[in-house]
């Protein structure tokens, strides 16, 4: 099967707009014959949902929580991303393009890069509108601060919790809906497979969670926004319940996917503590707005610390290394995320790491509040040069902007991080990989859509920070609406779809048997310690720097832990009640195969790249060494019965608006 990305012709600031002036409409009255199901309801499904529904569809939405405001796009908390310039600093669609595109490492499609750069402006109106609380200024206009991998001020901001308000604000939308009967909501439902009717997507199949009745959901188009797949790492910054199954049961009925291994490993989290743990915690990256990453210059100094003898306030300026900044002084704290993970693993790999395990870094806020401190006491005539004064003043406005966030880690940590730094260590949080999906933002699938961090479309090999969010509110606002439309103009006559039809059938009757298998299955693991298991091979040989003789590795143990999961887990209770046990277990099964080819995907890509680092493509300075040649393209998947047998199909990467150059931040 050949990819067609369908881009339309023309240049590259023109496309989207031709390409809606140019598209099949469907109209008002035609819209309430149509039928369009949701599955997952973040910032991608819930926006989506809420916008289908108010231009009339028909919309069916499900979540595998008690409420679609619990989606995981509540966590995100530094930002969403918007080419306004409110700053006057030089932003402009072009920058926030090109920043998008140099970010990723050169590995995004640019038409895709490019639509979301013109749409991000339109976001934030939509949300001021319904009354998302963005921070101001102090004259009332919106306010901005800078996120890793840029030169200007470009990120909107509701303190530290900006997913949980735009998510209450898509909420609120669909809501408004639900009360018009437009969006028929299932909670607690999850999807177990998709429903192909003469090669096109026609339903799923979803089990209600309460009782365990499974169910068939028909519908003229399915669009998948479930996020992402960190999870089959185990430990990761996403909510323990995410996870990859439904876009993982897509791409087994034929839906492509693509450059799975690309993986963001976020660089300011909390540290890993020890096995008891089930995820762990971002610490949002507006915090390297403000703090200063470093570790101490003097091996000693930080054996010391780990051993408790010393700690991080007893060691002056000349005995710190602000090895961010010494690396990357035109960047300095604020270089992408893979870079800044990198930078942290190698200190900490050489010794220098700040906590029990050896595996921390210093996030020091001292500097800010100092600044802000004189400024404030400045502003309003008193002494500078009063250390208590300027420490209270700077602590006031550094809470005012990160408070949530400080309290989030002096109850995790038990550590004041007004008076002592933080400790951070890189963790898995965004999967840039996903289903493959063309221009419209559909499959392989005919009437398969996906949206937000299930698909792979925007970001490359490496996300810029506060980008998850305006592409989530991008597909499922301004860019899904259109182009699901030119999809169903043709079905306008069809009228409902049965869900009597064989493949409905079929498609119930294999969820029933996996189900079955699991609840008859006599073993003596539970389903967390295959999870676990997973995971170790995951980061041990396929995090945040990879080779080819642990991949290769990693590919084996993959497929032999998943014959063993098999044969072996044990899912106590029983299929028709509230069973989380038999949750996870479909979960994990969906993981033992994407990360065999997770894995494989790694393997085959003899670069580095982003998020991808290959040990054996690197610069002297240790640097993501790409290889644009051979290498400058999508890796979309098809699935051919097991990840082994995947077959690779390419997309050409062709960068007509920016020049292909080696990344750099110094």
């Amino acid at each position: 099967m050949a990819l067609d990305s369908k881009i339309p012709n023309g240049p590259i600031a023109d496309k989207w707009t031709n390409y809606k002036d140019h598209i099949n409409l469907v109209n008002p009255a035609n819209k309430r014959n149509l039928d369009i199901i949701v599955v997952g309801t973040g910032l991608a499904g819930g926006s989506a949902a809420a916008t289908l529904a108010e231009l009339g569809y028909n919309v069916k939405a499900f979540c595998f929580q008690d409420s679609p405001r619990r989606a995981h796009s509540i966590a995100a908390q530094g930002g969403i991303n918007a080419a306004k310039n409110y700053k006057g600093d030089g932003d402009s669609v072009y920058r926030l393009f090109y920043d998008t595109v140099k970010g990723g490492d050169y590995r995004a499609r640019e038409a895709n890069v490019h639509r979301l750069a013109e749409v991000s402006a339109n976001i934030i109106d939509q949300c001021v509108a319904q009354g998302v609380p963005l921070a101001r200024e102090y004259g009332g206009l919106l306010d901005n601060r800078s996120f890793g991998g840029t030169l200007v001020s470009r990120t909107f901001y509701a303190q530290g919790q900006t997913g949980q308000q735009l998510l209450l604000g898509a909420y609120s939308a669909m809501n408004r809906q639900i009360g018009r009967g437009k969006i028929k909501m299932y909670n607690r439902h999850e999807m177990l497979d998709i429903v192909i009717v003469n090669g096109k997507a026609r339903g799923i199949i979803a089990r209600d969670l309460i009782t365990g009745k499974i169910e068939r959901h028909s519908a003229h188009a399915v669009v998948i926004g479930s996020g992402g797949y960190g999870n089959v790492f185990f430990l990761s910054t996403n909510a323990m319940g995410s996870n990859a199954t439904a876009a993982w049961k897509i791409h087994k009925k034929g839906a492509f996917f693509a450059n799975p291994c690309y993986t963001q490993i976020h660089p300011t989290c909390i540290p890993v503590s020890g096995d008891h743990q089930s995820k762990l915690t971002l610490m949002s990256e507006s915090l390297r707005n403000d703090g200063r990453i470093w570790v101490p210059k003097k091996l000693e100094d930080a054996q010391a610390i780990r051993e408790g003898k010393k700690k991080a306030i007893d060691l002056s300026e000349e005995e710190r290394d602000y090895f961010l900044e010494r690396r990357y002084p035109a960047f300095g704290n604020l270089v992408p995320r893979d870079v800044a993970s990198r930078a942290a693993k190698e200190r900490c790999d050489a010794g220098f790491g700040v906590n029990k395990t050896g595996e921390a870094v210093y996030l020091d806020f001292a500097a800010a509040i100092e600044r802000y401190g004189k400024e404030a006491a400045h502003v309003k005539g008193l002494n500078e040069n009063d250390k208590a004064l300027v420490t209270k003043l700077g602590t006031d406005i550094v809470k005012s902007k990160y408070g949530n966030l400080f309290q989030m880690y002096l109850k995790i940590v038990d550590e004041d991080p007004y008076v002592t730094p933080m400790m951070i260590y890189p963790a898995v949080h965004y999967t840039m990989g996903g289903t493959w999906v063309d221009y419209n933002l559909m499959t392989t699938i005919p009437g398969c859509f996906s949206i937000g961090e299930s698909n792979f479309s925007d970001h490359g090999a490496n996300r810029l920070g506060a980008s998850a969010l305006m592409q989530g509110l991008a597909d499922g606002y301004f860019v899904l609406p259109y182009t699901i439309g030119d999809y169903l103009a043709p079905d306008i006559k069809m009228g409902p779809i049965s869900t009597d039809l064989p493949e409905f059938v079929e498609a119930e009757n294999a969820v029933v048997d996996q189900i079955n298998k699991f609840i008859n299955n006599n073993g003596k693991h539970s389903v967390d310690y295959f999870h676990k298991k997973l995971g170790k091979i995951m980061w041990n040989k396929v995090g945040m720097a990879r080779n080819a003789k642990g991949l290769t590795e990693a590919i084996e143990e993959i497929a032999a832990l998943r014959e063993e999961f098999y044969k072996d887990v044990k899912v106590p209770g029983s299929a028709f009640e509230f069973n989380q046990e038999l949750e996870k277990a479909t979960r994990v099964a969906d993981f033992l195969e994407l990360g065999e080819l997770f894995a494989k995907d790694a393997l085959h890509r003899n670069e580095s790249c982003g998020g991808h680092f290959r040990e054996e493509y690197q610069t002297e300075e240790g640097e993501a060494l790409r290889d644009d040649e051979n290498f400058a393209y999508v890796a979309a998947w098809e699935y051919k019965g097991k990840p082994s047998d995947a077959v690779l199909h390419k997309e050409p990467l062709n960068y007509e608006n920016i020049k292909l150059v080696q990344r750099s931040y110094k």
